[in-house]
């Protein structure tokens, strides 16, 4: 496992990182408990040190399952990252957007609890509210969290660079969590503010969802309701084709390395030196395993900059 400092926090983190979206289990198919534990644990036993995850995966399903993996190891080993603002209930037609102090307040006693520890390494806002909740309370709010010690470090997840800037008047952004990946790189100018502010950098959606896994070569036909319909554009026409031209160029490194296509996205994410930590969703053993040994060998700078040229076909 290689790992990098994650910006001003000081923490030395994995260069993957768990991720716990799919194991949340809502709109990802049938997602079974013991093994998503099984495969929190495989991945630390690979040797990542940090897990994400956030109240919303699976609505508490996926922050109980990380406490239940973590509850036997050492919690000083470990770094936890979870996240604030997005919230369910009664009253509440599915998902809304909650980012004021009260709220946040009230749900990191709530993922405390889930997750069965005291304290969290990070603290994420999850997304803007865009309701007009002001930056200062969320701010204030992270702030005291912080100060509590129920919280070491806070951050911002899918943060524009101006609401990153805004967000830096009143408290120190010490961390942000983008998405980031061959099909994604939308959001490369926060990537390098965030840089430029010495905030660790911690990336989502490394594998486009499966995509990259070079697994899913036909139109897939999923339930409409399925998650990936309505977050990524390349399960669908257009892009889809696009994406499986750019995997021919993934699909001639890999076996040149002997090793698979999912191994090739990984390197390209946690190689890029704007990245400090990528998040790899898994739910299962092999998938721990195999997402883990990508980090047992490095891309050439030659098939980075091939890749590079690949994506920016599939983005034309």
């Amino acid at each position: 496992m290689r790992f990098k400092r994650f910006g001003k926090t000081e923490m030395n983190v994995s260069v993957a990182t768990v991720g716990t979206w799919a194991i949340g289990g809502t709109g990802w198919g049938d997602v079974n408990k013991a093994d998503s534990i099984r495969a929190i644990r495989a991945m630390v036993d690979n040797g990542v040190n940090f897990i994400d995850t956030a109240p919303v995966y699976g609505k508490g399903h996926s922050e109980e399952v990380v406490g239940e993996a973590i509850r036997d190891m050492k919690r000083e080993d470990l770094i936890i990252s979870t996240k604030a603002g997005l919230i369910w209930g009664e009253g509440i037609d599915g998902i809304e957007r909650d980012i004021t102090y009260k709220s946040i307040m009230w749900e990191i006693d709530q993922s405390l609890k889930r997750l069965g520890t005291d304290y969290v390494d990070l603290y994420l806002v999850h997304k803007p509210d865009f309701k007009g909740t002001p930056t200062e309370e969320t701010m204030r709010a992270m702030m005291e969290i912080k100060k509590s010690g129920k919280a070491r470090h806070i951050g911002l997840s899918n943060y524009s660079v101006e609401l990153t800037k805004e967000a830096e008047q009143y408290g120190d952004v010490e961390a942000i969590q983008p998405p980031f990946s061959m099909v994604d790189r939308s959001e490369l100018a926060v990537m390098e503010y965030a840089k430029s502010r010495d905030m660790g950098v911690m990336t989502y959606g490394s594998l486009g969802a499966g995509i990259l896994t070079g697994a899913i070569r036909t139109l897939p036909n999923w339930d409409p309701s399925d998650t990936r319909y309505s977050f990524y554009n390349f399960f669908k026409e257009p892009k889809f084709s696009k994406c499986q031209e750019l995997l021919k160029t993934l699909d001639a490194i890999a076996e040149a390395h002997g090793k698979p296509v999912a191994q090739v996205a990984v390197n390209w994410s946690t190689q890029n030196p704007l990245v400090d930590t990528a998040l790899m969703g898994v739910r299962n053993v092999a998938e721990a395993d195999e997402n883990c040994a990508a980090t047992d060998w490095t891309l050439t700078d030659e098939e980075i900059a091939t890749i590079n040229a690949a994506i920016e076909k599939y983005e034309a």
